[in-house]
């Protein structure tokens, strides 16, 4: 039942919707369907799966809310979850941030959103990928940990107020860590996919496996600031903070009209329009976008468009809650799902042949945030960190700890390269001057 139709989903929302009594009502059914496979040391350790629908009703009456969620949907089942977010929303007290429900809005369509051959996975085809994976780390002598997680599945919305939504999603994410025997050497990747048919674990093993190898017996550099080029995986993470994912996070209109952000102008107001970073950097978001296509609607059920937050250096738009958007008489933008950064043509492998001297990250983790005002984070480098010379890798270093702040980062732009996707993101390789690195890690 995880999969549901937009028919069938519209059904029991119809229902859900019908049965209230409260002066506003919104339902939400969400359907999952999916697995994972976890290994370690070159042996599958965990096997999961999910096969889940649940539901949410949100009951209002005046600026008073009460929400109830329920997994069963016989008509008593339902009645009684639609009486229970009444029964709440008549003890809570009144929002002072009180939005009325929307009423029918038009979509966009992301069918690339769904594929059916991530819906189709089994148990098997994912005890397939990892042992492939297995089998080359046994063949190359090092040890392994990976993570397969899948799912396929569906969101449905529908409230008194004549609004309806429905649209279907899948994705597929990876990820392996390799060590060499005696420790010294660690190595990563990563990928994930809407699409199940352009997932390959061998590629992404080998990877890892040759980082671990050339990671050996690091030497240890003096910290400072270096030429540094960011993996994209150093610079989006799916487990962790990240330096990127931490400017978009930022890009909230209220946070920089009430002082609390890099964003915000002395005495008041916000820095829109004005020309932060580097003239290189553009970053957009896109629903539909084929590489990178996601939900078309947000949370409260606003309208997901194309939109731009940062065009040649200049922030172009903040996003909003609704209430805030109304408080200020400002655009009405929600928050987006994934986004893009647009790039060039240039590889990893390009990158360093243009460069004299320099450390290559591939990764970056632990990152916490120290100045909330500037974006300064701090963090370590992890699983292979290399020293350039005149156009190539000349050994491993020892990991550093560095204090960053993305503005800074995207004002010292030397170069971007060409986008690929991290956690549901396209986001390119980046060299970067003046990184900080302030202290050697003995972590490999």
């Amino acid at each position: 039942m995880a999969i549901l139709s937009q028919t069938e989903a519209q059904a029991i929302l119809k229902k859900v919707i019908g049965f209230s009594t409260a002066d506003e009502c919104e339902a939400t059914l969400n359907g999952q369907s999916g697995g994972n496979v976890r290994s370690a040391r070159n042996a599958i350790s965990t096997s999961g799966g999910i096969d889940n629908v649940s539901l949410v009703v949100e009951a209002r009456f005046g600026k008073r809310s009460g929400v109830a969620t329920c997994n069963q949907f016989d008509d008593a089942t339902l009645r009684s979850c639609v009486t229970r977010a009444e029964e709440i929303a008549r003890l809570a007290p009144e929002s002072p941030e009180y939005m009325p429900l929307l009423g029918p809005q038009q979509y966009l369509a992301s069918p690339q959103s769904f594929a059916k051959a991530t819906a189709d996975i089994t148990p098997d085809y994912r005890a397939a990928q990892v042992g492939s994976s297995m089998a080359i780390c046994e063949e190359k002598k090092v040890s392994s940990a990976a993570f397969l997680n899948d799912s396929a599945g569906f969101v449905a919305k529908r409230n008194s107020k004549g609004l309806e939504a429905y649209q279907q999603l899948s994705g597929l994410e990876f990820s392996i860590t390799v060590r060499t025997p005696d420790g010294t050497g660690s190595g990563y990747a990563t990928a994930d996919y809407n699409d199940a048919s352009k997932f390959d674990a061998k590629t992404l093993t080998r990877i890892a496996a040759d980082k671990a190898a050339g990671s050996r017996n690091a030497k240890a550099l003096e910290p400072g600031k270096y030429t540094v080029i960011l993996e994209p995986a150093a610079l989006v993470a799916n487990t962790d903070a990240s330096l990127l994912q931490a400017l978009m996070s930022a890009l909230d209109a209220r946070n920089a009209d009430e002082g609390r952000s890099f964003l915000s102008k002395k005495g008041g107001g916000n820095r829109k329009g004005e020309k932060l970073f580097d003239e290189r950097v553009t970053i957009y978001s896109d629903p539909t976008h084929a590489e990178v296509p996601d939900l078309t609607f947000s949370g409260d059920g606003r309208p997901q468009q194309k939109m731009t937050w940062i065009e040649k250096g200049v922030v172009k738009n903040l996003y909003t809650s609704r209430y805030w958007a109304q408080k200020a008489g400002i655009p009405d933008i929600p928050r987006p799902g994934g986004w893009i950064m647009e790039g060039g043509t240039q590889s990893v492998q390009d990158l360093i042949k243009s460069t004299a001297k320099g450390i290559l990250v591939t990764r970056l983790w632990y990152i916490r945030p120290v100045d909330p005002q500037t974006l300064l984070y701090t963090g370590l480098t992890r699983d292979g960190t290399f020293y350039i010379e005149n156009g190539k890798i000349k050994f491993p270093v020892k990991n550093f700890r560095f204090n960053e702040s993305p503005i800074i980062m995207l004002n010292n732009l030397e170069a971007i390269g060409k986008p690929v996707r991290v956690g549901g993101n396209l986001v390119p390789p980046l060299k970067i001057r003046d990184f900080t690195f302030t202290s050697l890690s003995d972590a490999v």
